[in-house]
């Protein structure tokens, strides 16, 4: 056949695409959790290795690994629904964790039994930013848990289906206003927008979280070099009181620096964070054009925890005795992906942190056990490398059948054209090659006709 002589491959023409804004596939999971990350951890806790095996004896050990469902139909959060909404959805993201580490469909059950279980809930009824900071907390942890969980065979689609509506009829309402509160709440929600867009497969959600963050981050995290933080919702007009009236504008001091010498900055930053690992793992990188802004917030933080003193900052010199998991997601990035020292930050990780934060507040859950020590090969952008081929023939049927390799949660598209030169939107969508859950991609084509030659390409997500 002609088509057979012909035929090319355009190497060039592989690509992996990172948009500004999220494609129309998401990659699964790809919360705050990808595959890659989630595979690494599981085969250091088969080794048994430090410290990922001692964190994972430790949640088997909780009580969190074997709560059973309290689902309600309404939330008021400024009752003890808060703590029983909170509780579940840290079962449920613990209970993920170890039937993803341990392959123990016991742990897959009760999961997807708690989260099965508030799928009824119609709405939050306190009446105030409570409800938007609750829904922040519990969807930033309820839908990580449920990116894990979407992986378990017995976890069937229309259920699947009935959590994502609930998230939409009940999350949406108070996610999307703004809080006028303190910073850390509107991190909070954002957190939630970003996972519950990803486990959603929605575009717009994820879009409105990563406009939120970018407009509150310069209005949280101070940079000598940007001035005066820029104006926000809730800040009354005045800065300096907005701020809790700092002794010392530094770069990395945040909105509530002053407010509690760190404890409520821990969960803003945590929070911000998080969304920005979700974007990373949806191919949008937050990171970058905010590393002055988070490193430097990690570091003075890290540095006033580690003296015992404010650095300055604040009218009370004595830092809060608060140490929670909100630091590793930060620091795996800057100090492990992008191999900056963070020297302060890794200081604080391993004398304060690892051995003495609590492991679950709020939604600062288990990140010693998910974000200690990743190397970069595990979590690049999307998810996906630059594709290696292994493999390019014709098939006796007169398909064409392409065979390359990629890291293990990474999603790809394949593309067709008979002009190599077209922009990407002209080329044609042919398919997505098969994954063999070990990292090598399979595409066939249908047989071809008789053409003078066809180019296919690669992208991802």
């Amino acid at each position: 056949m002609n088509c057979v002589k012909h035929l090319a491959l355009a190497m060039a023409a592989w690509a992996i695409t990172a948009a500004a804004y999220a494609a129309s596939t998401f990659v699964h999971p790809g919360a705050l959790d990808s595959r890659g990350e989630l595979d690494f951890v599981k085969a250091k806790i088969q080794a048994k290795a430090q410290p990922w095996r001692a964190e994972f004896d430790r949640l088997v050990a909780s009580s969190y690994a074997t709560r059973t469902p309290h689902g309600k139909t309404t939330i008021n959060s400024s009752s003890g629904d808060a703590e029983l909404s909170r509780d579940d959805a840290i079962a449920s993201y613990t209970q993920a964790l170890l039937w993803y580490y341990s392959g123990n469909a016991i742990y897959a059950n009760r999961s997807i039994a708690i989260l099965n279980s508030w799928t009824n809930l119609q709405s939050f009824t306190a009446g105030s930013d409570q409800d938007k900071l609750q829904a922040g907390w519990i969807g930033a942890v309820f839908a990580p848990a449920a990116e894990i969980m979407r992986g378990y065979s017995g976890w069937t689609t229309n259920d699947i289906a009935l959590l994502q509506t609930m998230f939409k009829r009940a999350f949406y309402p108070q996610l999307n206003r703004m809080s006028t509160w303190n910073g850390n709440v509107d991190l909070t929600q954002i957190d939630a927008m970003m996972a519950i867009a990803v486990f959603n497969e929605d575009t717009t959600e994820f879009n409105a979280g990563l406009t939120r963050l970018a407009k509150r981050l310069p209005s949280y995290i101070y940079l000598t070099s940007a001035g005066t933080p820029p104006p926000i919702a809730g800040d009354g007009g005045n800065v300096q009181n907005f701020w809790f009236s700092p002794t010392l504008w530094t770069d990395g001091l945040t909105q509530e620096t002053c407010r509690d010498n760190g404890h409520h900055t821990q969960f803003a930053l945590g929070s911000a964070l998080h969304a920005a690992e979700t974007a990373w793992h949806q191919g949008v990188d937050v990171y970058t054009a905010n590393t002055r802004r988070f490193t430097e917030a990690l570091e003075l933080m890290a540095s006033q925890f580690l003296t015992g003193s404010m650095q300055g900052t604040s009218a009370n010199n004595t830092p809060s005795a608060s140490r929670f998991e909100s630091w590793e997601v930060g620091y795996n990035h800057y100090h492990h992906r992008a191999g900056l020292p963070m020297t302060k930050t890794g200081t604080l990780i391993e004398n304060q942190i690892r051995p003495n934060a609590q492991r679950a507040v709020w939604n600062l859950v288990h990140e010693t056990l998910t974000h200690a020590n990743l190397p970069a090969s595990v979590s690049p952008l999307g998810g996906a490398l630059p594709p290696v081929l292994t493999g390019s023939k014709m098939l006796p049927s007169g398909a064409y059948q392409l065979a390359f390799t990629n890291n293990t949660g990474a999603t790809f598209t394949v593309l067709s054209s008979t002009n190599l030169s077209l922009p990407l939107n002209y080329w044609t969508v042919v398919g997505t090659p098969t994954n063999n859950g070990s990292g090598l991609f399979l595409f066939t084509t249908e047989p071809l006709t008789e053409e003078t030659q066809r180019f296919y390409r690669v992208k991802s997500p």
